[in-house]
Protein backbone atom coordinates (compact mmCIF):
# COMPACT_ATOMS: atom_id res chain seq x y z
CA UNK A 1 0.00 0.00 0.00
CA UNK A 2 1.37 3.35 -1.25
CA UNK A 3 -0.11 6.49 -2.15
CA UNK A 4 0.89 10.02 -3.24
CA UNK A 5 -2.10 11.46 -3.59
CA UNK A 6 -3.43 14.44 -1.08
CA UNK A 7 -6.43 13.25 1.44
CA UNK A 8 -8.92 15.64 2.30
CA UNK A 9 -11.76 15.32 4.32
CA UNK A 10 -14.21 17.60 4.61
CA UNK A 11 -15.79 17.91 7.99
CA UNK A 12 -19.28 17.70 6.66
CA UNK A 13 -18.31 14.27 4.83
CA UNK A 14 -16.53 12.69 7.84
CA UNK A 15 -18.16 10.05 9.67
CA UNK A 16 -19.34 10.74 12.87
CA UNK A 17 -19.92 8.38 15.74
CA UNK A 18 -22.03 10.18 17.50
CA UNK A 19 -22.73 8.15 21.24
CA UNK A 20 -19.07 7.40 20.89
CA UNK A 21 -17.91 11.01 20.11
CA UNK A 22 -15.58 10.15 17.35
CA UNK A 23 -15.23 11.61 13.76
CA UNK A 24 -13.33 9.61 11.51
CA UNK A 25 -10.71 11.00 9.26
CA UNK A 26 -8.67 9.05 7.43
CA UNK A 27 -7.74 5.18 8.06
CA UNK A 28 -4.57 3.11 6.74
CA UNK A 29 -6.64 2.57 2.91
CA UNK A 30 -6.77 6.28 3.01
CA UNK A 31 -3.65 7.23 3.39
CA UNK A 32 -1.67 4.22 2.05
CA UNK A 33 -1.00 2.62 4.46
CA UNK A 34 0.77 5.95 6.52
CA UNK A 35 -1.54 6.61 9.24
CA UNK A 36 -5.47 6.89 10.82
CA UNK A 37 -6.56 9.58 12.27
CA UNK A 38 -9.58 11.03 14.32
CA UNK A 39 -11.24 13.39 16.45
CA UNK A 40 -12.81 12.41 19.81
CA UNK A 41 -14.78 14.30 22.28
CA UNK A 42 -14.51 13.33 25.57
CA UNK A 43 -16.76 14.06 28.26
CA UNK A 44 -15.90 14.66 31.96
CA UNK A 45 -16.82 11.60 34.39
CA UNK A 46 -17.62 9.41 31.43
CA UNK A 47 -15.34 6.44 30.42
CA UNK A 48 -13.16 7.08 27.90
CA UNK A 49 -9.79 4.35 26.53
CA UNK A 50 -9.18 2.22 29.55
CA UNK A 51 -4.81 1.04 29.62
CA UNK A 52 -4.25 -0.37 26.73
CA UNK A 53 -1.04 -0.23 24.54
CA UNK A 54 -0.21 -1.13 20.39
CA UNK A 55 2.38 -3.21 19.44
CA UNK A 56 2.87 -1.36 16.23
CA UNK A 57 1.27 1.97 16.45
CA UNK A 58 2.62 5.13 17.36
CA UNK A 59 -0.49 7.59 19.13
CA UNK A 60 0.01 11.34 18.90
CA UNK A 61 -2.76 13.14 20.37
CA UNK A 62 -3.21 17.23 19.88
CA UNK A 63 -5.52 18.88 22.38
CA UNK A 64 -7.72 21.12 20.73
CA UNK A 65 -10.01 21.95 23.83
CA UNK A 66 -10.66 21.36 27.56
CA UNK A 67 -7.68 18.85 29.26
CA UNK A 68 -6.90 15.53 29.22
CA UNK A 69 -5.93 13.19 31.94
CA UNK A 70 -3.63 10.22 30.47
CA UNK A 71 -1.95 7.75 31.71
CA UNK A 72 1.52 7.41 30.25
CA UNK A 73 3.36 4.03 31.38
CA UNK A 74 3.04 4.47 35.26
CA UNK A 75 2.96 8.28 35.32
CA UNK A 76 -0.67 10.28 35.45
CA UNK A 77 -0.17 13.79 33.40
CA UNK A 78 -2.29 16.53 32.21
CA UNK A 79 -2.16 17.58 29.27
CA UNK A 80 -3.79 21.46 28.12
CA UNK A 81 -5.19 23.04 24.74
CA UNK A 82 -2.79 23.28 22.65
CA UNK A 83 -0.23 20.25 24.05
CA UNK A 84 1.04 17.75 22.02
CA UNK A 85 2.00 13.88 23.12
CA UNK A 86 3.69 11.41 20.84
CA UNK A 87 3.31 7.19 22.71
CA UNK A 88 5.80 5.05 21.10
CA UNK A 89 4.50 1.22 20.97
CA UNK A 90 4.56 -1.10 23.76
CA UNK A 91 3.68 2.13 26.20
CA UNK A 92 0.87 1.73 27.91
CA UNK A 93 -1.58 4.51 28.17
CA UNK A 94 -5.01 5.48 29.04
CA UNK A 95 -6.95 9.23 28.69
CA UNK A 96 -9.88 10.87 29.98
CA UNK A 97 -11.81 14.50 29.89
CA UNK A 98 -10.09 16.26 33.06
CA UNK A 99 -11.49 19.16 34.66
CA UNK A 100 -15.34 20.08 34.38
CA UNK A 101 -15.16 20.45 30.41
CA UNK A 102 -15.46 18.15 27.20
CA UNK A 103 -12.38 18.13 26.23
CA UNK A 104 -11.84 17.60 21.94
CA UNK A 105 -8.48 15.75 20.83
CA UNK A 106 -7.42 15.06 17.32
CA UNK A 107 -5.18 11.86 17.36
CA UNK A 108 -2.84 10.35 14.70
CA UNK A 109 -1.62 6.85 14.98
CA UNK A 110 1.33 5.76 12.79
CA UNK A 111 2.10 2.44 11.53
CA UNK A 112 -1.42 1.73 12.28
CA UNK A 113 -3.79 -1.43 11.51
CA UNK A 114 -7.10 -0.85 10.16
CA UNK A 115 -8.84 1.33 12.68
CA UNK A 116 -12.32 2.48 11.54
CA UNK A 117 -14.35 -0.73 11.97
CA UNK A 118 -12.65 -0.80 16.05
CA UNK A 119 -14.50 2.82 16.49
CA UNK A 120 -17.67 1.73 14.93
CA UNK A 121 -17.96 -1.48 17.26
CA UNK A 122 -17.12 1.11 20.05
CA UNK A 123 -20.15 3.09 18.76
CA UNK A 124 -22.04 -0.38 18.68
CA UNK A 125 -20.70 -0.57 22.67
CA UNK A 126 -21.78 2.91 23.35
CA UNK A 127 -25.30 2.32 22.48
CA UNK A 128 -26.04 -0.68 24.08
CA UNK A 129 -26.15 -2.47 21.00
CA UNK A 130 -22.84 -5.25 21.91
CA UNK A 131 -20.51 -5.40 25.24
CA UNK A 132 -17.18 -4.49 25.95
CA UNK A 133 -16.47 -8.09 25.29
CA UNK A 134 -16.50 -8.46 22.15
CA UNK A 135 -13.60 -5.17 21.92
CA UNK A 136 -11.11 -7.10 23.84
CA UNK A 137 -11.89 -10.00 21.63
CA UNK A 138 -10.35 -7.78 18.50
CA UNK A 139 -6.76 -6.76 20.20
CA UNK A 140 -4.73 -8.27 17.66
CA UNK A 141 -6.95 -7.20 14.36
CA UNK A 142 -7.08 -3.57 15.86
CA UNK A 143 -3.86 -3.71 17.83
CA UNK A 144 -5.15 -2.54 20.79
CA UNK A 145 -4.56 -4.39 23.88
CA UNK A 146 -5.72 -3.88 27.09
CA UNK A 147 -3.52 -3.64 30.11
CA UNK A 148 -3.81 -3.75 33.51
CA UNK A 149 -2.83 -0.33 35.50
CA UNK A 150 -2.96 -0.15 39.37
CA UNK A 151 -2.01 3.85 38.96
CA UNK A 152 -5.22 4.17 36.33
CA UNK A 153 -7.15 1.90 38.57
CA UNK A 154 -6.16 4.01 42.18
CA UNK A 155 -6.20 7.65 40.09
CA UNK A 156 -7.96 10.69 41.70
CA UNK A 157 -11.06 12.81 39.93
Amino acid sequence: MSTNQPVLVRAAEAEVLPAAGVTLFADVADTGGHLTSHRSILRPGKDSAPPHQHQEASELFFVLTGSLRVLLGDDLITLAKGDFLVVPPNTPHAFEAAGDENTEVFFVLTHAKPRFDYYRLLERVYRGETNAAELAQTSDLYDNHYVESPVWQTRQS
